[in-house]
């Protein structure tokens, strides 16, 4: 464990914040693009402005703003359906099984996965709340347990979403028009001719071998967290209890309106009619959008909360945790902006392509797409920047898309587990520490790479 120790230690001691590191790429973006794509006749102070315009164009983008406003949604109200009484209830049931460190992992990271699979956002405090009232189970009933190892398992769910219903890449991609729009100042016109309009779920998340992935992913690291949790010694608990849930009373007439179960059940209703009534036909040809995951989840989540009041005070709580990214995605927006404009993307593929094949282009899209998640802790984020330099050189290389977005996806969701950003909801409800989990989540990490590499190369 010492090499996680020093891991931690370098984290802690040289990386900033992710606002800051947003910050210093912004800067780095624009001294390339002043380096290597200045015109031979234009001066460098006119440049420079002309760089500050792309800038600027990139950062209030109509059609990224939308984007950004849709990935902050799935992450809102994945967190505020955890919240819900029968999530709750559920979570509470499911500890009852959990007897010993060893099953209390698999539990923890089976579950844990599987509702990330269906939303990244729903995942991420799923896990963490069940991790946390396992802890809570096993002090109640003298459990001898290694909570940092529950802990971890409840993370391991950000190492799979991105391949799932929620992910960034792919549900963009489903969109009408999205890959050409993000191409057009980007690529010929020639190629843009082969790009088509969408790329819909059966060749991405529902395709047979990313479904074989994710299930072999889902049997190795489970089983992996059985062996760890069988050798390792039990841990000291002192876990006052978490409430998911609070009780309101209704004092005055507006509040009986608030807290109204019939009112909220006739609005839910309403919405989820609408819901099938949109976007049946869509489900049923797998055209999953942000727009049908959010809207589904908006009605759900009213349902299952019972009142306006319990939905909207679950909608606060869980707000803080877009907080972060909030202000981030304008600023990946520029540099995509300047990306794009100062001919940066195809710059950067022509490389890729001089250095690649069609077999080895998805194995360097992983580790690449890895390492920028490390410094862009955003799978939409990840997407703006890095997707269209994927999709650009898998075109010139004869990559089949939806492997070489789907090689992204793997990449950045993969170093989740060894960079700590989204770790933060986690450690605030398991009141664990970064240093606590990551010698396990790095394990995670080493074996749910294998496994895509693998599935990469086979596949």
């Amino acid at each position: 464990m010492k090499i996680t120790q020093v891991i931690e230690n370098v984290f802690k001691k040289y990386l900033p914040s992710p606002f800051t590191i947003a910050i210093l790429l912004t800067f780095i973006t624009i001294l390339l693009a002043l380096v290597f794509t200045k015109p031979v006749d234009v001066s460098i102070g006119n440049y420079s402005l002309e760089v500050l315009r792309f800038w600027e164009n990139g950062i209030w983008s109509n059609g990224l703003l939308v984007f950004a406003y849709q990935m902050m949604l799935i992450l809102v109200l994945g967190h505020v359906l955890v919240l819900s009484k029968p999530v709750s209830s559920l979570i509470l049931r499911v500890t009852k099984y959990c007897t010993n460190t060893a099953n209390s992992a698999v539990i923890v990271s089976v579950t844990t996965m599987l509702v990330s699979f269906f939303n990244w956002g729903l995942g991420l405090i799923f896990g963490a709340l069940l991790a946390r009232k396992v802890g809570e189970h096993a002090q109640r009933e003298n459990i001898k347990l290694n909570y940092p190892i529950i802990g971890a398992a409840g993370y391991v769910g950000l190492m799979v979403w991105h391949g799932g219903i929620s992910g960034s890449a792919p549900i963009k991609i489903n969109e009408e028009g999205h890959i050409k729009s993000i191409m057009s100042s980007v690529s010929s016109e020639e190629t843009l001719a082969k790009i088509p309009s969408l790329i819909d779920y059966s060749q991405t998340v529902f395709s047979w071998w990313n479904l074989l992935i994710f299930v072999l992913v889902l049997l190795t690291v489970s089983v992996t967290f059985y062996f760890l949790g069988r050798k390792a010694k039990p841990t000291n608990l002192n876990l006052p209890e978490y409430i998911m849930e609070d009780k309101e009373k209704s004092t005055t007439q507006a509040e009986k309106l608030d807290n109204s179960k019939v009112l909220s059940i006739i609005f839910g209703v309403l919405i989820l009619v609408a819901f099938f009534y949109q976007y049946s036909d869509d489900v049923l040809a797998l055209k999953i959008t942000p727009n049908l995951i959010n809207f589904f989840m908006f009605g759900l989540g009213i349902l299952l909360h019972g009142s306006f009041k319990k939905f909207t005070n679950a909608v606060g709580e869980s707000i803080s945790d877009v907080s972060g990214i909030l202000i981030q995605f304008p600023l990946y927006f520029g540099i995509m902006g300047i990306m794009k404009s100062a001919g940066m993307v195809t710059l950067i593929s022509d490389f890729f392509v001089s250095v690649s094949t069609a077999t080895t282009l998805p194995i360097f899209t992983f580790f690449s797409a890895g390492l920028v998640n490390i410094f862009v802790p955003s799978g939409g984020g990840q997407w703006v920047v890095q997707g269209p330099i994927v999709v650009e050189s898998a075109l010139q290389l004869g990559v089949p898309l939806p492997k070489a977005i789907m090689a992204l996806a793997y990449g950045d969701q993969i170093t989740n587990m060894l960079q700590p950003f989204w770790a933060l909801p986690l450690l605030g409800i398991t009141k664990l520490k970064a240093k606590e989990i990551l010698p396990y989540t790095l394990i995670a990490m080493v074996v749910g790479s294998a496994v895509y590499l693998l599935g990469l190369l086979v596949f």
